[in-house]
C-alpha cells in the first residue's frame, strides 16, 4: 500500500473505534479481514499509526481544533512523526485509496504549534477527569508522567533462569539489538521502532518456544521480584491471570515449595497452562475457579500475592485506547472489587506472613487509598517498608520509584522507565 492508502485506513479504523467504542485491536482485526489485499507489513504500519493517534489524541485534537479522526491522524504524522506537511500532502488526492487533499485551514494548523496554550491534561494526553488524580499523585510532574504514558513501549522480556541465563538469551536475540534491562535483574529490553516500522515479534523465536524467556514488562518483573518468594514457601497467587508473576515467582523459588495459582475468571487463567509447561515449572498448582480455594489453605500461606484488577492506567502506553474508554463509574467499580479481594485474600496468609498488593494503576485511590482503608478494617495487619525492600533488591544507583511515605511504591515510565505498577507489602501480626 502507498502512504495515502495507509493514512486512509488509519482514519477509517479510528472512526470505527470512536463510533462503536470498542478496543483498537478488534477494530484493526476487522479492518484486516475486510481488506485482505493488505499485507502483514501494511497491517502493522496501520496499527502503529492508529495506536500513536490514540496515544496523543488529546494533544492532536487541540492542535487541529478538532477530534475528528482525520484531524488527529494529520497532527500525529506532522507533530509526532515529524513528517513535513508538503511531503504528506503529496500523497493526498492522488487516487481513490488516498485521503482528500489538504484544505487551506488544515495546512495553516499543521504549520503552527499551539500546544503551549493547552491545559495540563491536554499536554499530558490523559482524560480531563483524571487530571486531579494525576496531580494528587505526581504534583507538578503530572504532565511529564502523562507524556511518558503516551510514548511507545519497548518489548521487555524476563529470562527464565530455570532454562537459560541472560547472556544466552541476549546472544540468541542479537538480531533485535536486545540489551540487558537497566533495573530488573533478569530483564532484557528491545527498544520500540519509529514510524511505520513493526515491533519485534519474539514469540516466533526458538528461544521463546523453548521457554528461555517470557514477555513481561520490566515493572511487572520488578513487582514480582519485590514479593521476595523463596524456595520451599507456600504462596497463593490470588489473581494469577495469565501467570506472568506466577512464573517469575516459581523461578525465584527454584521449583521448590508450592504456588497456588488462582483467578476467579477462567478465561484470564487459561493461558497459564501452556506457559507453565513451556517454562519447565513444576511447583505450581492451578486452582480450578469453579471449585474455588475452599478453607484448607486459610491461615497457612507464607505470602499472598494480589495482582488486583484495576483501571490499567499504568499500562496506557500499551493500551492507549483504554484511557479514552475509562469512566469514573468504572473506577468506582474497580475500587469496590479491590476492597473485596483484599479482604478475601488476606484470610489465607499465616501470622507472620505477608500480603503483597500490586496494581498496574497509578491512581492513589486504587493504591495507597485501598491500603489505608484495609488497615482500618483489619487491625491485625501492619504496613511494611517496600522502600527498604527496593533498596535491598535494586539498590541506590538505579532509577527510583515514586513513594509518598517510603512504604508503598509506584513505578512509572517517567520515574523508572517501566509501565506503571504499584507495590505494597503488609505483614499479618495477629490471627
Amino acid at each position: 500500500m502507498r502512504l495515502g492508502g495507509r493514512i486512509s485506513a488509519a482514519i477509517e479504523v479510528l472512526a470505527d473505534i470512536a463510533t462503536r467504542r470498542r478496543p483498537a485491536t478488534d477494530a484493526l482485526k476487522d479492518w484486516g479481514l475486510s481488506h485482505r489485499f493488505a499485507g502483514s507489513g501494511d497491517r502493522a504500519a496501520i496499527g502503529n499509526l492508529v495506536f500513536d493517534c490514540l496515544r496523543w489524541r488529546a494533544s492532536s485534537a487541540w492542535r487541529m481544533d478538532s477530534d475528528d479522526p482525520r484531524a488527529v491522524v494529520l497532527a500525529t504524522l506532522v507533530h509526532r512523526w515529524s513528517m513535513a506537511p508538503d511531503d504528506m500532502a503529496a500523497s493526498f488526492g492522488v487516487d481513490r485509496h488516498a485521503p482528500e487533499a489538504l484544505s487551506d485551514g488544515e495546512r495553516a494548523l499543521l504549520t503552527e504549534d499551539r500546544l503551549v496554550e493547552a491545559p495540563g491534561w491536554v499536554m499530558a494526553d490523559i482524560p480531563e477527569w483524571t487530571a486531579a488524580a494525576f496531580m494528587e499523585n505526581f504534583e507538578d510532574e503530572y504532565v511529564l508522567e502523562g507524556e511518558a504514558l503516551a510514548m511507545r513501549p519497548p518489548v521487555d522480556l524476563r529470562v527464565n533462569t530455570l532454562k537459560a541465563d541472560r547472556e544466552k538469551v541476549l546472544k540468541a536475540l542479537s538480531g533485535f539489538q536486545a540489551k540487558a534491562s537497566e533495573t530488573a535483574p533478569h530483564g532484557i529490553r528491545i527498544r520500540p521502532p519509529a514510524g511505520f516500522k513493526r515491533a519485534a515479534n519474539v514469540q516466533t523465536e526458538a528461544g521463546y518456544q523453548k521457554g528461555w524467556f517470557e514477555i513481561q514488562d520490566e515493572g511487572s518483573q520488578i513487582a514480582g521480584a519485590l514479593v521476595g518468594a523463596r524456595p520451599g514457601e507456600q504462596i497463593l497467587d490470588y489473581c494469577a491471570g495469565g501467570g506472568g508473576k506466577t512464573l517469575a515467582m516459581a523461578m525465584a523459588m527454584e521449583n521448590k515449595g508450592q504456588i497456588h495459582a488462582f483467578d476467579s475468571d477462567k478465561a484470564r487463567l487459561a493461558p497459564i497452562y501452556d506457559r507453565l509447561k513451556r517454562a519447565g515449572t513444576r511447583n505450581v498448582k492451578v486452582v480450578d475457579p469453579r471449585q474455588g480455594l475452599g478453607d484448607a489453605l486459610k491461615g497457612r500461606m507464607d505470602r499472598v500475592v494480589i495482582d488486583a484488577p484495576c483501571t490499567g492506567t499504568g499500562v496506557w502506553r500499551r493500551r492507549p485506547d483504554a484511557k479514552w474508554r475509562l469512566t469514573e463509574n468504572a473506577l468506582e467499580e474497580r475500587m469496590r472489587e479491590q476492597a473485596a479481594i483484599l479482604d478475601a485474600a488476606s484470610e489465607f496468609v499465616r501470622p507472620g506472613g505477608y500480603v503483597c498488593y500490586i496494581t498496574c494503576s497509578v491512581l492513589m485511590s486504587e493504591n495507597e487509598g485501598q491500603i489505608a482503608a484495609f488497615l482500618e478494617r483489619m487491625p491485625g495487619f501492619e504496613l511494611l517498608s517496600a522502600g527498604e525492600v527496593w533498596q535491598d533488591l535494586i539498590g541506590y544507583d538505579k532509577r527510583q520509584p515514586w513513594s509518598s511515605d517510603y512504604c508503598s511504591l509506584t513505578m512509572t515510565p517517567a520515574s523508572t522507565d517501566t509501565d506503571g505498577f504499584f507495590f505494597s507489602v503488609l505483614e499479618r501480626t495477629k490471627n
